[in-house]
């Protein structure tokens, strides 16, 4: 399994991972949803980069131009609440993709333990298509993996990119037990080394559905 940590490389994305992680300007809810956004934004470029592609012609006023353009079928994948803006941000460049969202949330036991459970999935036909799963916090990798296995319901795509904003090192190693190592590719923004005692990823940035949507009940 291929993973690419941005962190490792300088580009302005580490601008925006400073600004969501700052506890000062991620009270701006609107700025961290922009952020995370963006953050999106970079990613789908970069993985844009991955693609395959054929020469197509095109007509303009003047002549006919040939242009390398990606030929594979995209589905973008989220989990819901946290994903939403993360997810908009691969939208905004994969704009023709087709779309799957899935709710996988935290059923505490006691103030410590939880389950993930899954309760809805919205998706097309995956076989043979390049799967996206988008989900900016992966903190012990058991959303990711219940989420897959619930688009495996759907078919199963040729290749699949998992991409994250700030990835445990936990996380990393779990998906790699699950995810089919000849195709899969992971993308993380950056990658951190510790979980605290309710599973948060540590340094991290806290909640991002509650940064980007206000707190829940």
């Amino acid at each position: 399994m291929k993973i690419v940590n941005f962190n490792e490389r300088n580009s302005v994305l580490n601008q925006f991972i400073y600004e969501i992680r700052s506890k000062q300007i991620q009270a701006d809810r609107l700025r961290f949803r922009q952020n995370i956004n963006r953050i999106g934004e970079v990613m789908a470029f970069e993985i844009s980069k991955e693609l395959h592609y054929s020469l197509k012609d095109v007509e303009t006023p003047l002549g006919t131009s040939t242009i390398s353009v990606p030929d594979e079928k995209l589905v973008l994948c989220t989990i819901l609440r946290a994903g939403l803006p993360f997810h908009q941000g691969f939208l905004d460049i994969f704009d023709n993709a087709e779309n799957a969202f899935v709710s996988a949330y935290r059923k505490y036991k006691d103030t410590e333990n939880f389950n993930i459970h899954i309760e809805y999935i919205a998706s097309p036909r995956i076989d043979g298509k390049t799967l996206i799963i988008a989900d900016p916090m992966l903190a012990t990798g058991s959303s990711m993996e219940l989420t897959y296995q619930a688009m495996l319901t759907k078919g199963h795509p040729a290749h699949i990119h998992i991409a994250s904003i700030i990835a445990a090192e936990q996380a990393l190693e779990h998906i790699s037990k699950i995810f089919p190592e000849d195709k899969t590719t992971v993308w993380c923004a950056a990658v951190d080394a510790e979980l605290n005692e309710h599973s948060y990823i540590v340094p991290g940035l806290g909640d991002a559905g509650d940064l980007s949507y206000g707190e829940k009940e």
